[in-house]
């Protein structure tokens, strides 16, 4: 059996519905969009650090695409790591909050930046931003590449550094995924309805 016809169990099973399931897609935000609002999220972000020394938190996996894109726009003296926590699992749907990596660098007496790709209910980014507390940190910031519009329950956690806004749909890309793919693509995309 070739490659590209190996059976998966987390989503789509063929490279052939992969094809598919992405030419049947909306496009949200295409590549040119995605990274003009990065770099002005950066420069945002630059003046607001100016003089911090930040650790920035990569929030793993979905924050992977987004810190690459805006690191190299941040400050020169900050500092780069990763944290490692989710409730999705590679489905489609929020369950328990399961902590995978926490990071090497002390947080104490810092100014946290934290990166991650969307702001929904944000009940994972409110856990994080308590764990960066306990741990010492004496600011912490959240970044976000997309924010949902909606008016489901949400933490008591809201993002000011918000690059792009998105209606209450299932998106990929940039990060995100569809039952663990898509994450590499550099637009963002909807499952069509």
């Amino acid at each position: 059996m070739p490659d590209s016809e190996k059976v998966r169990t987390d989503g789509p099973k063929t490279t052939h519905e992969l094809r598919r399931l992405l030419q049947q897609a909306e496009l949200v935000y295409d590549r040119e969009s995605v990274e003009s609002a990065i770099e002005k999220l950066a420069k945002r972000l630059t003046d607001r650090l100016e003089g911090t020394a930040p650790l920035v938190l990569c929030v793993m996996q979905g924050g992977l695409m987004f810190t690459g894109k805006i690191m190299s726009m941040l400050p020169l003296d900050a500092e780069f790591d990763y944290i490692h926590a989710t409730r999705y699992r590679d489905g489609t749907r929020g369950d328990a909050l399961e902590w995978l990596a926490y990071p090497k660098k002390p947080l104490r007496s810092r100014t946290v930046l934290l990166l991650d790709d969307i702001l929904d209910q944000g009940y994972t980014l409110e856990a994080i931003e308590q764990y960066c507390r306990e741990q010492g940190a004496s600011e912490v910031i959240s970044a976000v590449l997309l924010e949902k519009r909606h008016a489901r329950p949400r933490a008591s956690i809201h993002s000011e550094y918000v690059a792009l806004e998105v209606d209450d749909r299932y998106v990929f890309g940039c990060g995100m995924d569809y039952k663990g793919q898509f994450r590499h693509l550099d637009s963002v995309y909807a499952i069509s309805d």
